[in-house]
């Protein structure tokens, strides 16, 4: 009867100590997930800022010519 309680003492504890080297696993992939998506969002946030710059590059340049292109009335080149 003891050798039982034993065995299944030992299973328990076997258990116990594989739930916390996945728990341990876990806990470094989130880590490790985490920086990523902190990379990922800043690199979309410099992609943003470098979008609106180039959007206001673009509109500056379309106003310019604009000007410097006359207009029929059509809305076509003179």
């Amino acid at each position: 009867m003891a050798d039982d309680s034993d065995a299944r003492f030992r299973q328990h504890e076997e258990t116990l100590q594989g739930l916390a080297r996945m728990f341990s696993a876990q806990h470094e992939m989130n880590q490790r997930l985490t920086l990523a998506i902190e990379r990922i969002d800043r690199t979309l946030a410099q992609q943003t800022e470098c979008n609106a710059e180039v959007r206001t590059t673009l509109a500056r340049l379309e106003t310019l010519l604009a000007r410097m292109i006359p207009q029929g009335e059509n809305g076509r080149e003179a």
